[in-house]
């Protein structure tokens, strides 16, 4: 017979194992496990899409601004103005920017490479790209005088002859009226001008000015048209290459093969800067030349010389007469400045391979 004293126990043994922590969470873990596996298939909310409003920190940019960051010119960083060129990998230059790396190459005696993969360049291996001069003409550009935005191939012509805003100068100008304002206050003012009514004696002063710009023109005129009376009167159609001093550091210099011009033979040679050590450290460039006598004379050579654009070359220099004395003593004339416009036509013109131009000569007859 069983003792019934045991059943009490064994009931309350089993429910005290039961309340105890470890029993509950033994009891708890088949169902965590069940809740785990579930949401392992569970689906993630639908992420919704980010709408920025028009008074948030952030605004979207407009479709021209975004491409004007990708169509600008890898060494300035700004939309190009006309032609652009590309390296053969695709990374885009404008023309000015183009011509100094060239122009840089040449001056360090180094091969010209890409500013972004470094990838040799030159004008054979390079490339314009018309799909990016047109689109870049079509980007809105900001008028400098009204601040309104235009097309970049009208904006120019706007900003010259269309803008209100633009500076203008008065019209009696040339009797000596200081006045520049906008384009839209121009007619009032020469309404009310007072230089219109001063009198001969007031106005002198800038009429002077006018005289002297007029005869300094007339002089060059007339001096053309007096050397062309001479009876000895030559030309030469010249290549001047590029070439390196025998220095410690190299100088590039430009010089011309000898030819021949009053029964003597000459050469033209040309530097850079004045032969500035390191002329690529500048940001202002020009070119100076000299003409040289390399032939022997028993007699002095008077002339006068000049440099042209010539009809196998496209330098844009302003003519400017030179005259020089040749004996067999002082057979090289001082380095005189090649009349050229700007830096940019010095870099274009190291960036060519060689520099034609025409040089006409005049002879004194004794």
């Amino acid at each position: 017979m069983a003792d019934p004293s045991n059943e009490p126990a064994s009931s309350s043994g089993v429910s005290e194992q039961a309340s105890t922590p470890a029993a509950v969470a033994a009891a708890a873990t088949p169902m965590r496990e069940d809740v785990e596996k579930a949401e392992d298939f569970l689906e993630p909310d639908k992420k919704r899409r980010k709408v920025v409003r028009a008074d948030g920190n952030k605004t979207e940019q407009k479709l021209e601004h975004r491409l004007g960051g990708i169509l600008c010119c890898a060494v300035c960083l700004d939309l190009p103005r006309s032609a652009v060129y590309q390296c053969t990998n695709g990374h885009l230059m404008c023309a000015g920017c183009f011509t100094h790396v060239l122009a840089d190459a040449r001056l360090r005696d180094e091969l010209a490479t890409c500013p972004n993969c470094r990838i040799e360049i030159s004008k054979t291996s390079a490339s314009r790209n018309l799909a990016v001069e047109k689109a870049v003409s079509e980007l809105p550009a900001e008028c400098q005088y009204c601040a309104k935005e235009f097309p970049r191939n009208y904006v120019e012509h706007h900003e010259e002859a269309m803008c209100e805003e633009r500076i203008s100068s008065c019209k009696f100008s040339r009797i000596g009226c200081p006045w520049r304002g906008p384009n839209h206050e121009r007619l009032e003012h020469e309404a009310h001008c007072v230089h219109p009514h001063r009198t001969g004696a007031d106005v002198m002063e800038a009429l002077l000015d006018i005289d002297a710009r007029t005869l300094e023109e007339r002089r060059l005129y007339d001096n053309v048209f007096d050397l062309l009376s001479y009876e000895k009167i030559t030309f030469n159609d010249l290549q001047m290459k590029p070439y390196r001093t025998d220095e410690f550091v190299h100088k590039l210099f430009y010089e011309t093969s000898r030819f021949s011009a009053f029964n003597n033979q000459w050469v033209v040679k040309a530097r850079i800067n004045s032969s500035q050590r390191d002329p690529t450290q500048s940001s202002e460039r020009d070119m100076t030349y000299q003409l040289i006598l390399k032939s022997k004379t028993t007699y002095p050579l008077p002339l006068h010389y000049l440099i042209l654009k010539g009809p196998f070359g496209d330098m844009k220099v302003q003519p400017r007469i030179h005259r020089f004395e040749f004996t067999e003593q002082d057979n090289e004339s001082p380095y005189l400045p090649l009349p050229l416009p700007d830096t940019a036509e010095c870099n274009r013109l190291l960036a060519a391979k060689a520099i034609n131009f025409r040089l006409i000569m005049f002879l004194a007859s004794k």
